[in-house]
């Protein structure tokens, strides 16, 4: 009975206004004009020129998930468990499904009694398969099942801490920086973290991929030509079907100042299976293109997402990565930096460490800051620099990224400086005049 009510809950919940079949072509009502790149840049090269790279064809199934797709998806064959369309069209989202596949806690339980119009619930039959069904402390776990906390609103904390709106000049644009943008392509992601800073925006159908928007976007940009870079956030943009997301790009590559396309995602870590050899090939004819990828625990570093990762490496794609600080989740050196050596195993560069921005209902969730310059310390010198991430505050109110180390000049004079190093140990450099 377990088996067959999840298959009966799950299967009615695609989105059909974002997803796609690789060859689909878009929908009436998203009907998009043919693609137009004319090679204006000068890093566009015909595919026909392209020096081919590696295709990783063969898509293995980690034992943890094979063993949960065997208990709750019975009769569903590898080839549809690794399609990225089926994983979303199957997420869970809802609470009978839940009880099903976890053994929850009182305070999730309440949550999911109570969880109404804020942040919806969903989460990847794939991201599912790796939490721990018997621990609700587990970092995953706590990282998408809601509980009852984040019903309560907290000292300072706000639906949007960071005034995006008010840096918003058009409807899904914003603009906060001179030389960059940030592009809210739709609101759509297939897990919600129950930490997101755009909780009062994704999942609630307000920000939609519509042609219209997309143009008046574009035109934005094209008339601002101190904008040289554009990050595609959301929701999550490689969520879009291939061609839509083309039809973008493609359009971003005729602005002649827009230097380099950033594509802001959680995608190798909750549904890895999206990131196809098609995909791939189509990402790199608008280089350059960079991707931020959203990482929280060490224990989303797995085979699948090593496997899509390296297929983005290898398409020439520069990987960093974001991580949000969190309490009870990662909020220590040896999770960290198992973390970080994780992610630079799978190619991918650790870029920022967030101290939790302090939207409503964060505070089960946000740490000190001490606490995020603790684990920078622990990190600098007992480690490649490589691996070691800058911690930054985004300020409240729209200040933008500040970057926070720990204190190693400890003194000053007219000679020079007293430094202290990972070791605690002091050192004198001599200033010059």
């Amino acid at each position: 009975m377990e088996q067959i009510l999840c298959n009966q809950q799950i299967t009615a919940s695609a989105d059909p206004q974002i997803l796609g079949s690789e060859d689909d072509e878009p929908p009436d009502n998203y009907a998009l004009t043919p693609l137009q790149y004319t090679g204006l840049s000068p890093f566009s090269r015909s595919e026909s020129t392209i020096v081919p790279f590696p295709i990783h064809r063969t898509v293995r199934i980690s034992p943890t998930s094979t063993k949960f797709r065997r208990r709750f998806f019975p009769g569903i064959s590898s080839k549809e468990w690794n399609s990225w369309q089926w994983q979303v069209s199957h997420r869970i989202r809802h609470a009978k499904q839940i009880r099903a596949m976890l053994n929850l806690s009182p305070d999730e339980e309440q949550a999911l009694d109570h969880i109404g119009d804020r942040l919806p619930l969903g989460v990847t039959p794939y991201y599912m398969s790796l939490l721990d069904a018997n621990d609700p402390n587990q970092g995953l776990r706590r990282s998408v099942i809601p509980t009852i906390h984040e019903l309560t609103q907290g000292v300072g904390e706000a639906d949007d801490p960071l005034g995006e709106e008010a840096q918003s000049p058009i409807p899904g644009l914003i603009h906060r920086y001179p030389d960059r943008v940030l592009f809210l392509v739709h609101d759509f992601c297939s897990t919600y973290c129950r930490y997101c800073t755009r909780s009062r925006v994704v999942g609630h159908g307000a920000v939609f991929p519509d042609k219209k928007r997309f143009e008046r976007i574009l035109d934005y940009i094209a008339t601002h030509p101190a904008i040289r870079d554009v990050i595609l956030s959301g929701g999550d943009p490689l969520l879009l079907s291939d061609e839509r997301l083309e039809w973008l790009l493609s359009r971003l590559r005729q602005i002649p100042h827009v230097e380099m396309i950033r594509i802001g995602t959680k995608v190798p870590a909750v549904l890895p299976q999206r990131i196809t050899p098609h995909l791939v090939r189509m990402l790199r004819r608008y280089h350059p293109v960079w991707m931020s990828l959203h990482f929280t625990h060490p224990d989303e570093c797995t085979p699948e997402t090593a496997r899509a990762c390296n297929m983005l490496a290898d398409a020439g794609i520069p990987l960093g990565s974001q991580t949000v600080l969190l309490k009870g989740i990662n909020d220590n050196v040896p999770t960290m930096k198992q973390l970080m050596h994780g992610l630079i195993k799978m190619r991918v560069r650790p870029y920022y460490l967030y101290q939790c921005d302090p939207i409503s209902g964060s505070a089960h969730f946000r740490t000190p800051v001490d606490k995020g310059l603790e684990i920078i310390s622990g990190l600098r010198g007992h480690t490649s620099g490589y691996a070691v991430p800058t911690f930054v505050i985004d300020a409240p109110g729209g200040g933008g990224k500040i970057p926070l180390m720990p204190n190693a000049v400890i003194d000053r004079d007219e000679q020079g400086l007293t430094l202290r190093n990972y070791q605690k140990r002091t050192f004198r450099y001599p200033e010059m005049c």
